[in-house]
This record gives C-alpha cells, sequence and structure tokens, in this order.
C-alpha cells in the first residue's frame, strides 16, 4: 500500500487484482447521473407542501418560508451552491442566559451523541441572551420525490420538536408553573 507515494509495506499478495473503477458518468449539467430523474429540491415544493397539509406559514423578508409549531419557530431552507440542501432548522420558543449555558450545551452533546437528527446547538446574540437551536440537513442533489420530501419535511419538524420537549423538560418554565 502506498500513502503519498510512500510503499508503507504492506503484503499485498494476497489481495485480489481489481479492475480500475471507470469515473461515473455524468449527466449534460456535469454532475453524476443517477438513472432517475426525480424532480429537484425547489422551494415552491415545500410550499405546495406546506399549503396541501393546510399548516399556516409565513415568507420573511430573505424569502425564507417559516411557521409556528407548538409556539416554536421552524424555517424550512433550501441551500447549497446548487440548491440541492434542504434544511429544517428550529427555534427554541424560550430565551436562555450566558449563565445556562453549560447545562444546555450538557443537553445538547448528550442529544447529538444519542440520535442524529436533529443537530442540537446553542447561540449567543450579541446581546448575551442564548437561542437553543436544531436543524435536519439532507443533501438531496439527485433530486427526491413528494413522498421523500414529506417524509423529511415530517422528520424535520417531529426530531425538531422532541428536542424542544427534552428542553422543555429539563428546564421548566417559571412562568408556567405560576398560577
Amino acid at each position: 500500500m502506498k500513502f503519498f507515494g510512500q510503499d508503507m509495506g504492506r503484503d499485498t499478495s494476497a489481495q485480489p487484482n481489481l479492475p480500475a473503477q471507470a469515473p461515473a458518468p455524468t449527466s449534460p449539467a456535469g454532475s453524476p447521473a443517477t438513472g432517475t430523474d426525480l424532480p429537484p429540491l425547489h422551494r415552491s415544493r415545500i410550499e405546495a407542501w406546506l399549503g396541501a397539509n393546510g399548516f399556516t406559514y409565513f415568507t420573511d423578508s430573505d424569502g425564507d418560508l417559516g411557521g409556528l409549531w407548538n409556539g416554536r419557530l421552524f424555517y424550512f431552507l433550501v441551500l447549497g451552491v446548487d440548491r440541492e440542501v434542504l434544511q429544517v432548522r428550529g427555534q427554541w420558543n424560550r430565551d436562555a442566559t450566558v449563565d445556562r449555558v453549560p447545562d444546555l450545551l450538557d443537553l445538547c452533546n448528550r442529544w447529538n451523541s444519542d440520535r442524529i437528527w436533529p443537530k442540537a446547538y446553542l447561540r449567543v446574540r450579541d446581546d448575551g441572551g442564548v437561542i437553543v437551536c436544531a436543524d435536519m440537513t439532507v443533501d438531496v442533489e439527485h433530486g427526491l420525490t413528494d413522498d421523500q420530501l414529506d417524509q423529511l419535511l415530517q422528520c424535520g419538524l417531529a426530531t425538531g420538536g422532541a428536542f424542544f420537549d427534552e428542553l422543555d423538560g429539563s428546564f421548566p418554565d417559571p412562568l408556567r408553573g405560576q398560577g
């Protein structure tokens, strides 16, 4: 075996001789061919999904789609150079203070260690307020069916909601306990 052109002394006599791999075929646009004609990710498809499911949503000043689920703000973003990345990003409906950062980071790290989605993280604003976020990001460069889009959007909302439920259980809202 060679590593950066240096023979590393590994005995390769017992390994089969494999043919060299041919480069992956490409489509006319230069991207790898998939053998399928799946529709690409597009903001209009997300908007159609929101409408078909009867969800109330908005378009912000940047053109991003968002809405509230159980009082939590979620955005549905189309990212990437070729607009091939879907991200469902949620924000906990409560602000925290900097003194809670170690406890919040601990919960985020435990969550991220045990689960694939969503990715949980904190953002500290310039004013010292702490925002807890969750996102599910998926590369769909080869396109996706409407059923796949539905599953990914539902997954982003459900897993984000589960993470925020975990936060609510670990950090009870002091105002809700008062009558």
